[in-house]
């Protein structure tokens, strides 16, 4: 079975910016493309799990997310990384959702779709949705970066994290998952 790593985009790989829907405005975290070269070099399929909720909000549409998600990995395919596939979640929180984070099915689908194990798979993100995602869908282990939210979460959520890495960035995420 093949091993994956599912990423957050806003706040993890990419700066957080409040219902981003314009591509000119994506700034990739410095570390982001050596980080997920080093996984993608180690062996490691990469995709990206997204809620985007201003779309089911009204305040932009899924073309705008497709935009912005092209942008992302033209950026990245710069530097040589590829994302397998992006699973959107375009439903605000209080809509109806089959994939829309905590839930894990975007990482069954993706597991399905592409013969990963989960179980030697991790999950990245910065916010508790994006660990308990991974945490459902069974992951090796699910790490919490303190860029975005992460530092507040760290700070507000301390008693749902103890099965948590925690890590600054995406560099010491590389680095901690390469170790084991």
């Amino acid at each position: 079975m093949k091993r994956a790593i599912f990423l957050d985009r806003d706040g993890t790989i990419i700066q957080e910016k409040e219902y981003l829907c314009d591509p000119a405005q994506v700034e990739v975290f410095p570390d982001a493309f050596a980080s997920l070269q080093r996984l993608a070099e180690a062996g490691f399929s990469l995709f990206l799990v997204t809620n985007q909720s201003g779309v089911g909000r009204g305040y932009f549409t899924l073309a705008d997310v497709a935009q912005v998600n092209a942008r992302v990995v033209r950026d990245f395919g710069q530097h040589g990384v590829t994302f397998q596939k992006i699973f959107v979640a375009p439903e605000a929180p209080d809509q109806p959702s089959r994939g829309r984070k905590p839930s894990p099915q975007f990482l069954f689908e993706a597991r399905d779709e592409f013969g990963l194990g989960l179980a030697r798979s991790f999950m990245i993100g910065d916010k508790l949705i994006d660990l308990e995602c991974g945490w459902n869908a069974g992951v090796q282990a699910s790490l919490l970066v303190r860029t975005g939210y992460g530092r507040q979460v760290e700070r507000d959520a301390a008693a749902q994290l103890t099965r948590a890495v925690i890590v600054d960035n995406l560099t010491a995420a590389a680095e901690w998952i390469l170790k084991l």
